[in-house]
This record gives C-alpha cells, sequence and structure tokens, in this order.
C-alpha cells in the first residue's frame, strides 16, 4: 500500500504521521503527500506552460536541443534516453532546468556538466518565470521532506541541510504521448529504473501511467490530481542511509491518452560524500550522477 502523507503534520512530527513516513520509506520507497502550500491552480499553471512548450514546432524545440550540449539543459526528443539498457529508448519528450550558478561559486570554474546553464526557449514571455518559481518553492518543499525523513531515522532534523547549499537539483517537464500501437514489450514511456539521486517529488496532470514495483514483486499503479504529489526515494539517499531509505523500481508504459509530469530531482552538492556512515568510505554525489546520465541520455552516452 502506499499512503497518503500529511506534510503539516510531518512539519510537526505528529507520531502518528512519522510512523506513516517510516513506513514509506524503509518498506515501499513510494508515498504520495498533500497540504504543501502548493496548490493544484499553481502545479496546473505549470504544467499549462510545459504543455505549451511541448506542442511547439519542432523547430522552436530544436533551439534548446540538450543534444547539442554535453549536459542534460533543454528539450530532449523522444528516445533521446534509455534508462534501461535492455529495453528500447524511452518514448517520450522532456525539458530539464536546474541549478543556477553565480559566476563567483566555487563550482563555476570546475565547469561541472551537472551544473551546466540553463537553456530557455524564445516563444514565451512567461514560461521561464513561471519554471523558476516552481523550482525554488518545490526545492523548499523536498527540504522539508527531507528534514522528516532525518527525524525519522534518529537524526538531527537538519542534519541533511547543509549538504544542500549547491544542489544538483533537475526540474523536468515530462511529455508521454499516447502509447503506439506499435508498441512491444521492450517499449516504455520509461522503462523500470530507480532513481539516480536523493529524492523525488512529482506532479501530474491527473493522467494515470506511473506503476511501482511493491515488496510482493508486483506492479501497483499511483496517480495524483494537480495539488498532490508523488514522492519517491534514489540510489543516492539509499546509499547515504545505509538502506534505511529505499529506491523503489518504477516505470510508465503509457496509455491512449497523452499524459504530462513534473518531477523535481532534489540532490546534494557535488562534493558531498553519500557513502554509509561510519563506512570509511567516499562515494561523491556528483561524480554518480554524472556517470548514471552518462548511461542514460543517449547523446551523453556517444560521448562517454
Amino acid at each position: 500500500m502506499i499512503d497518503n502523507l500529511d506534510l503539516t503534520k510531518l512539519d510537526q512530527r505528529e507520531p502518528a504521521e512519522m510512523d506513516k513516513l517510516r513506513h514509506a520509506i524503509g518498506r515501499v520507497g513510494f508515498l504520495t503527500i498533500s497540504n504543501t502550500g502548493l496548490s493544484a491552480e499553481r502545479v496546473q499553471q505549470v504544467i499549462s506552460e510545459y504543455s505549451n512548450f511541448f506542442r511547439q514546432p519542432e523547430q522552436i524545440k530544436r533551439t534548446v536541443d540538450m543534444a547539442t550540449s554535453g549536459a542534460n539543459r533543454g528539450w530532449g526528443a523522444p528516445r533521446s534516453e534509455q534508462v534501461d539498457p535492455t529495453a528500447n529508448p524511452d518514448f517520450k519528450e522532456v525539458f530539464d532546468c536546474g541549478y543556477e550558478l553565480s559566476a563567483n561559486d566555487p563550482y563555476a570554474e570546475r565547469e561541472l556538466s551537472v551544473y551546466a546553464p540553463n537553456l530557455w526557449p524564445d516563444f514565451s514571455g512567461e514560461f521561464r518565470t513561471i519554471i523558476q518559481v516552481y523550482y525554488s518553492d518545490a526545492c523548499v518543499i523536498a527540504m522539508r521532506v527531507l528534514r522528516a525523513i532525518a527525524v525519522a531515522i534518529g537524526r538531527d532534523a537538519n542534519s541533511f541541510d547543509a549538504a544542500f547549499d549547491t544542489p544538483m537539483a533537475l526540474l523536468r517537464g515530462n511529455f508521454y504521448p499516447q502509447r503506439p500501437d506499435w508498441a512491444g514489450e521492450n517499449d516504455f514511456g520509461i522503462a523500470a529504473h530507480t532513481d539516480y539521486g536523493c529524492l523525488t517529488l512529482l506532479a501530474t496532470d491527473g493522467t494515470p501511467g506511473l506503476e511501482v514495483r511493491m515488496p510482493d514483486g508486483d506492479w501497483q499503479a499511483v496517480n495524483t490530481a494537480p495539488g498532490q504529489f508523488i514522492i519517491n526515494f534514489g540510489e543516492m539517499l539509499e546509499f547515504w542511509t545505509d538502506g534505511e531509505v529505499k529506491a523503489t523500481e518504477h516505470r510508465v508504459k503509457g496509455t491512449s491518452d497523452e499524459r504530462i509530469s513534473v518531477p523535481l530531482f532534489f540532490n546534494p552538492s557535488y562534493d558531498t560524500n553519500i557513502a554509509p556512515p561510519d563506512s570509511g568510505k567516499i562515494i561523491r554525489a556528483g561524480e554518480h550522477l554524472t556517470q548514471r546520465f552518462n548511461e542514460t541520455y543517449v547523446h551523453l552516452q556517444a560521448a562517454s
């Protein structure tokens, strides 16, 4: 079962809600969350902006094509990612943007691909502003959830905070078209995978499509309306907590309906050591994320 939690109650550390959180992070790896302060209207506005972008002529989208860069900023065409090497490239379009470094940030001179400059299409005066404001607000929500998780696993509430001073946080708009008639067993909107990073905060347009592999091995559909969010956890947080938080496999096969979803992949700063506590190991968050991106994005596979 995938539980729905109330973020305000988590902020207040209500015992019953914290027990639900412990079950969600340790057993299932997925939850839905309500009462975040981000309204349905705000989320619908963001989804509408992405929808407008994805319906632009290809020549406009090609002006911000990430395949022309050495990073993952801008538009990704259908089949530009392959999360499962045994399946065909994923049948979806994406638009990615991330954290913008200031000119004097120490990371800026290192020219790291995970902090690449954002690419913004020149077709709408509001697209960039609306997406950037949502990005900031979604990061605040993700941090609130992480603080509750820290308490749930016996750490100080602010124990993760310093690691996110320069987050490799990536906001994505996903456009899943109708599943084509010719699609076979190796064709997916996005194939089965676990997320690479720390915490994913997902908004959707309400159209079903996401499926989660439950502890018994069965696939369970999970869906939310705008204003309610889906949260899952990635490989980094599983490492970082020595398995106390579970990274769970999920997929989107696609249906007869188009679907837009908006995940925020909330990841720590590049040099953060995400190895298990007291392990004596060093796993740098940025190195892990860069390797996984290079394995997934088709244009980066060719370059690596």
